[in-house]
């Protein structure tokens, strides 16, 4: 038994439904009923009786439940002891960042952070999803932002950011384009994509491109690896007239004179992003922080 799984189950049965006891631990319902099947095919026996007003335990699960506290209870003395011994960078929490956030997005939780937690330092890294799920497996990061979820019982992840993509245009060639509810995306065809390499976020990269080509876009090559898709970047590349990049309408960065933002028609690319962390991550300040960020979306 892992101590991920004894958490779930008495999360469950303390909560009485996987709903709540899924809000409680900041992950799925379906990821938190997979990991109480699995602890029930571990063992052999059944610990829950699921009904249609919640969750309760069996005579087995409530004989769990007791050595489950147990084991949780000794296991967090033992990390507030070692925690005694903690070496000054201990109290940082390093957070995966993708180029493009939402103004406002990270400031409430790192405020709420920093007042609950006084000695948690945070430290933020720009990074592809890619690398960011290679730093999360290295230990190298507790928590990335990233632009897909992550597959596995590897990770849990809260999705944190849904934006409605609109296209960047010299403002002559949107101008031509533009109907009354912004630019069809279809009308985008014969103009070149500024995009980003696939290998940074293959599966949002697979998702985007296959809605561009559906409305018959011809995407030319592929973004050279390792190209960094920074503000400049696609300004530059627009200018021209020739090309269209895609941003959020909260876009950061000032356009100048010759570059605007429209919204595509219908709303087609949604971009989303993910706060990831490690499953087996027992951090309170990082438990503390997703929980901020989960408010933030909500509010």
């Amino acid at each position: 038994m892992e101590l991920r799984e004894l958490r779930a189950f008495v999360a469950v049965v303390e909560e009485g439904a996987l709903s709540a006891a899924a809000r409680r631990l900041h992950v799925s319902q379906p990821a938190l009923s997979q990991t109480v099947s699995g602890l029930e095919r571990h063992l052999g026996v059944k610990l829950l009786v699921r009904g249609s007003t919640g969750v309760r335990a069996t005579d087995a699960g409530t004989a769990l439940l007791t050595e489950a506290r147990a084991v949780l209870a000794r296991h967090d003395q033992a990390l507030r002891v070692m925690a005694r011994y903690t070496g000054p960078g201990g109290g940082a929490l390093r957070i995966g960042i993708p180029l493009e956030l939402p103004t406002g997005l990270l400031d409430p939780a790192v405020a709420e952070l920093s007042e609950a937690h006084p000695d948690t330092r945070v430290q933020a890294r720009h990074l592809s999803t890619a690398e960011q799920l290679a730093a999360l497996r290295a230990g190298e990061l507790d928590v990335g932002l990233l632009r897909e979820r992550p597959a596995g019982p590897e990770f849990d992840a809260l999705l944190v950011v849904r934006e409605k993509l609109g296209v960047l245009l010299a403002a002559e060639r949107a101008a031509e384009l533009a109907g009354p509810d912004g630019i069809a995306l279809d009308a985008l065809v014969g103009l070149q994509w500024v995009g980003f390499p696939r290998s940074g976020s293959p599966a949002w990269y697979d998702e985007l491109t296959a809605i561009l080509r559906g409305h018959g876009l011809d995407l030319g090559p592929e973004a050279p690896e390792g190209q960094a898709l920074i503000a400049d970047v696609k300004l530059a590349a627009v200018a021209s007239g020739q090309a269209f990049t895609l941003a959020p309408p909260d876009w950061q960065q000032p356009l100048p004179d010759h570059v605007t933002w429209s919204p595509l028609v219908g709303h087609p690319l949604v971009r989303r992003t993910w706060a990831a962390w490690p499953a087996d991550s027992r951090r309170r300040d990082l438990g503390c922080f997703i929980a901020a960020l989960d408010r933030t979306l909500t509010n």
